[in-house]
Order: structure tokens, then C-alpha cells, then sequence
């Protein structure tokens, strides 16, 4: 391959079956989204030569790490890539993968996710807490354990000190919700797709304070993968390249107890870093989609990444912006809180983020979309990943 332009683009985007799939299991949600996003790219399994991957599954009869993985897929590669860092391992294996093609480790990447979440856990999950009933917690995490604390309800202290500190209400909230299902609507693969209120959200059942049940991500099956290769290899495919024009990953905690303000997060160097690259400013986007494990996580990526002042989240979502229509359009596929959520949702901010920029996100199309970005958050805060891509190059 020609060394001419080595910029990074994404050609092929798959999604496996979902939100409800029972007829799979974590490693055909792998296969099933791969086989999807390799057709879309115009490209075969031999052409890949780099794979990122990350294990969502604790079941030791589907091993989806990236080097097991590798082998069940078939990829013969020159660049692999397992980075885990909760939800938004897929921003830091964009980041990646465009550095490898860059320098030329390799040229096709594949990434893939997949979960079968929903039909493997369903109502169980969550019932063993954070650490499991008895379970020998090792490490740093075996000073935490002990308090019995579990994931919500560090998003609960954080989005509770958000409010002490900066006034925000309930209702502020429950509007990153109502946007969500506003676009759900639109998407005939969404969870969840009925009208939802403001009533409805801080009316639905408190699961930690102050986060009610509709404040809180679906849970779902699913996966996703990405085909990215270089500018120059793009030409000669059916689809229209989307341009990498920023990636940062930025940690600011891994622990929560360690979490030197709950009311900031690593989107604030990660986001100050992917604008620097693409040379555009949070005025410019023309879609985001943010990681909404809850409705806070969104809030507060908003403020930290510069759509708005730090403290003013709850207002500036109030007015209504994050609807359909809205000048920040948010998770136009119905996020996490009414789309799909199989345990890490990195990957569909990616995926829905490149279908905005080609034109095919049906009745949820943002007109004349040239600019997305794509931010996740990982662990319980703690490792945020922006991706700021584009139709054309800069």
C-alpha cells in the first residue's frame, strides 16, 4: 500500500442484532456484527491486518478478549490492541488504531464489541452488589468493599454533589432522559420508543438518591463493530469515508474513592486535546453523542467538554437542546437510556456518530451533518475517551 495519505478513516460500520437477542451469545454478537461491518466496508476478513478488542463477558465459556478473540475470528494480524477500560475502551481503541495507521503497523483495523448482557443476566444483575456476596475482593478495590457501595450509587454521590454545589434539580436531569426517548423514537431498533415526561422520570422509582430507575441505562444485548484504514485505501470502497480528526483519552481516577471532584471528569483534558487536533471548537459539532450510563454522565460530560459553563449543565439541558431539532442534538439513536446498553456502550457513540456523518440515520438524521463527537466514560468516572469525527478532512 502507498504511503501517501495515512490519515485515519472509518469504512465500515455493523451492528449485531438487538436490544433483545436471545438467539445469540456474547462471541456471535462479535462474529454477527464483524461479518455486517466488513460487507458494509467493501472488505474481507483476510484484508484486516490490526484488531482491537475488549471483553465484556465474566464467563469463562466465551472468551471475547482480544487475543482469544483473534484466533475464534480469524484474524491473522500485525497490530493488536486490548486496552479495558470500562465503557469507553472503544474511544481509547479509536485513538489507538489511528496512531498504528499513522506510523503503519498496520492498515485495516477491525474493532468489535459484543454482549449478551440482557439474556445472560437479566434480572439477576445487580443483585450480588458491586464485589459479589462474599467474594475475596483483591487489591486497591478491597478497601472500598467494605462500605458496600455499588455502581449507581457513586453516580449518585457525584450527581448529588453536582446539585449541593451548582443547584441542579431532578427535573434538570430527567430532561437528558426525556431527549433520549424523544430520539428513540425515531429509531425502530430502540429499547424503549413510547413518549416518556419529565413527571415520568421523577415520578419512576428512586434507585439511589438522587437518581430515579429512569434516570438510569437500559439493559440490553448487543454489539458493534468498526472498520478503519487509511485515506488513501478508503478511495476504492463503497462508502464514504468518516475522518478521524481528534482522539484523546484522559484518567482521572480509577476508584472511586479516589475521585478528586466528584463534579469534573477526564473529559475536560481529553476534550481540550481532540479540539485542539481537529481545530474546531464545541460551537462547531453538530452532533454529540455522550456516554448516558445515567442521566448525570451526560450532564456532566456536556459541561466538562465546553457545550457549557461548568455549574450551568442543568439549565442549558432545560431549554430543550438536546431534543430533536435542538442545537446540541444528544445520542440521536436513544442512547443508553432508552436505545441499548449491554454493559459498555463505547462503540455505539462511534457507530451512530459515522451513520450521522454518511447521511443514514433515517428520521433521526441531523441535516447536513460535517461534524460529530464522541465521548465515553469508563469505570465510575474514571477514564473518559473523545473522538471528534468528520465527513471531510481538514
Amino acid at each position: 500500500m502507498s504511503d501517501r495519505d495515512r490519515t485515519p478513516v472509518i469504512v465500515g460500520i455493523g451492528l449485531s442484532d438487538g436490544p433483545v437477542a436471545p438467539h445469540l451469545d456474547t462471541l456471535q454478537h462479535h462474529v454477527l456484527a464483524t461479518r455486517r461491518a466488513l460487507a458494509d466496508a467493501g472488505l474481507n476478513k483476510a484484508d484486516i491486518d490490526g484488531f482491537g478488542a475488549t471483553g465484556g463477558s465474566k464467563t469463562a465459556s466465551s472468551p471475547d478478549d482480544a487475543a482469544p478473540l483473534a484466533e475464534y475470528l480469524g484474524i491473522d494480524y500485525r497490530w493488536l490492541d486490548g486496552t479495558m477500560v470500562g465503557g469507553s475502551s472503544f474511544e481509547y481503541l479509536v485513538q489507538h488504531a489511528s496512531a498504528a495507521i499513522q506510523v503503519g503497523h498496520c492498515d485495516t483495523v477491525l474493532i468489535t464489541y459484543g454482549s449478551d448482557l440482557l439474556s445472560r443476566a437479566g434480572r439477576m444483575l445487580g443483585s450480588k452488589g458491586q464485589f459479589g456476596v462474599g467474594a475475596r475482593v483483591d487489591g486497591p478495590a478491597q478497601f472500598e468493599a467494605p462500605y458496600g457501595n455499588v455502581l449507581i450509587g457513586a453516580y449518585a454521590m457525584a450527581a448529588r454533589r453536582h446539585m449541593h454545589e451548582y443547584g441542579t434539580t431532578s427535573e434538570q436531569l430527567a430532561e437528558v432522559a426525556v431527549a433520549a426517548r424523544a430520539h428513540a423514537a425515531l429509531n425502530p431498533r430502540a429499547l424503549h420508543r413510547d413518549p416518556l415526561t419529565i413527571d415520568d422520570v421523577v415520578g419512576s422509582r428512586m434507585v439511589a438518591d438522587p437518581l430515579h430507575k429512569l434516570d438510569c441505562c437500559v439493559i440490553s444485548d448487543g454489539g458493534g463493530a468498526l472498520v478503519m484504514t487509511t485515506a488513501e485505501r478508503a478511495r476504492d470502497l463503497p462508502q464514504r469515508p468518516v475522518h478521524v480528526l481528534g482522539a484523546s483519552t484522559a484518567q482521572t481516577h480509577w476508584h472511586v474513592s479516589q475521585m478528586p471532584d466528584f463534579t469534573a471528569t477526564g473529559a475536560v483534558a481529553s476534550g481540550r486535546e481532540a479540539f485542539r487536533q481537529a481545530g474546531v471548537t464545541p460551537a462547531d459539532i453538530d452532533t454529540v453523542q455522550l456516554y448516558d450510563s445515567f442521566t448525570f454522565t451526560s450532564l456532566v460530560l456536556l459541561e466538562d467538554l465546553g457545550f457549557c459553563p461548568k455549574g450551568e449543565g442543568g439549565r442549558f439541558v432545560e431549554e430543550g437542546v438536546l431534543r430533536p431539532g435542538g442545537k446540541v442534538p444528544l445520542n440521536t439513536d436513544g442512547g443508553g437510556l432508552s436505545c441499548t446498553h449491554p454493559g459498555m456502550r463505547g462503540i455505539f457513540l462511534l457507530i451512530e456518530a459515522v451513520r450521522q456523518l454518511r447521511g443514514q440515520a433515517g428520521e433521526a438524521q441531523v441535516p447536513d451533518a460535517e461534524l460529530a463527537l464522541a465521548c465515553g466514560s469508563g469505570g465510575w468516572l474514571s477514564c473518559i475517551g473523545t473522538v471528534i469525527l468528520g465527513r471531510d478532512a481538514r
